[in-house]
């Protein structure tokens, strides 16, 4: 039978008949398919304001939506909120010149979400104790990235700045 019309032949079958109609021992076309391709990190300038917060929150949301990762919105905001509130509160300059802005970003790799925020100061993030906090409205951010993440730091950026990151499983809590 010429080649032609043994394709005909298959033609109005549906893609997962035909690889099942295949002769043993030839393996699938799919069978050496690429593995899937993790997204780009997620990047976004803010500036130090209520509305660079709701548009870092919201930022969130909607990458963690389009990552299929909705069900860790909730964590990732409040970290990503934390985060942004103290690269506010005690880096960027208070006498600073224009809108300071800072940086928030997500970054997803195998198993892991990155949340991190970017800002101009220079000095390392400092834990305090829970017991100096009592009733305070301030002070907490890093007790509650400790609650949440598996891990976090920070990293200098020369030649000024720094970026505190913390780490989520992208695995559903159970």
């Amino acid at each position: 039978m010429p080649e032609t019309e043994t394709a005909s032949r298959f033609d109005g079958l549906p893609r997962t008949t035909r690889a099942a109609a295949r002769p043993a021992g030839r393996p699938s076309p799919t069978a050496h398919a690429a593995p899937p391709v993790r997204p780009a990190p997620a990047v976004l300038r803010i500036a130090c304001s209520g509305e660079g917060f709701a548009r870092a929150r919201a930022f969130t949301r909607e990458t963690l939506h389009r990552w299929s990762l909705d069900h860790r919105g909730d964590d990732a905001v409040l970290v990503v909120t934390e985060l942004a509130a103290s690269a506010v509160a005690h880096t960027v300059p208070p006498a600073a010149t224009g809108r300071p802005e800072i940086g928030p970003a997500l970054t997803l790799g195998p198993g892991r979400l990155t949340l991190s925020v970017s800002d101009p100061g220079g000095g390392a993030p400092v834990r305090t104790s829970p017991d100096d906090h009592g009733l305070r409205e301030h002070g907490r951010g890093l007790c509650i990235l400790e609650a949440l993440a598996e891990e976090w730091g920070w990293t200098p950026r020369p030649p000024a700045g720094k970026t505190v990151w913390a780490a989520l499983s992208t695995h559903p809590l159970t």
